[in-house]
């Protein structure tokens, strides 16, 4: 694979002591996340000596190696020799998942703000958030949070001055054009809007994230009372050991 959408080409460099990056591109786009989702799958098939775990991001990939088992230039030369003889995968499935959400009140302590800043009613940005088909192009900052591509853009937001301490888990968050949901309770400045009783990590289940790397993903408006039915059932899976 000489080229990574756009024109692009694949570079490969060394991160550190113990680590190379696969560059794919330098735009958020589905074309570049479809290199990323190739790379990862090759590596995922593959048994390259020294290599011991890759992960992904929006443009690229970092791939972890074992110094004592092979050398940095021995591993890149690897590298692009499997990556020569990748395809192009352009990502048009991908699974799709209804993640329901209970927009605004307590749930949603940014929906009036959100919307202000916008120009547009409370009622208004529920339906343009609710519209689109979300793809996952990346889970991290903490396990289980999805970075979700496709937000539009009259929903953009800027993070929060001050973040807040402590966000409750299943928070459905702005920032900038990007949308996610906080899979934990954690420290966070993206503006929240909603929230849903899905679980999204649990580590008694494998895979414990509830949403993979290209999955596409749909909110679903739902009411309070929808909110609390789903996540008592939500937590008795869990509790039993089951996802929801």
């Amino acid at each position: 694979m000489n080229e990574a959408g756009a024109g692009h080409p694949v570079v490969i460099e060394p991160l550190g002591d113990h680590a190379v990056l696969i560059g794919l591109g330098d735009e958020i786009q589905e074309s570049v996340h479809g290199r990323v989702k190739a790379v990862c799958d090759m590596l995922d098939r593959s048994s390259i000596p020294g290599v011991v775990e890759w992960v992904p991001a929006f443009t690229s990939v970092a791939v972890v190696y074992d110094p004592l088992v092979t050398a940095c230039s021995v591993l890149i030369d690897h590298l692009r020799r499997v990556l020569a003889d990748l395809p192009s995968l352009d990502v048009l499935g991908g699974r799709i998942v209804d993640i329901p959400v209970c927009y605004g009140g307590p749930f949603g302590p940014d929906l009036h703000e959100v919307a202000r800043r916008c120009g547009l009613s409370e009622a208004e940005v529920i339906r343009l958030h609710s519209e689109p088909l979300y793809r996952v192009y990346m889970v991290g900052f903490v396990p289980g949070f999805p970075y979700l591509g496709g937000l539009p853009k009259r929903l953009a937001a800027p993070r929060k001055r001050q973040p807040r301490t402590q966000v409750p888990e299943g928070s459905v968050g702005i920032a900038g054009e990007q949308t996610g949901i906080y899979s934990l309770s954690t420290p966070g400045g993206w503006q929240i809007i909603g929230r849903t009783p899905v679980k999204l990590f649990d580590p008694t289940v494998n895979p414990p994230s509830y949403l993979q790397m290209g999955d596409r993903v749909r909110f679903c408006p739902i009411s309070e009372e929808t909110y609390h039915n789903l996540y008592e059932a939500a937590h008795d899976e869990a509790a039993r050991g089951r996802p929801m």
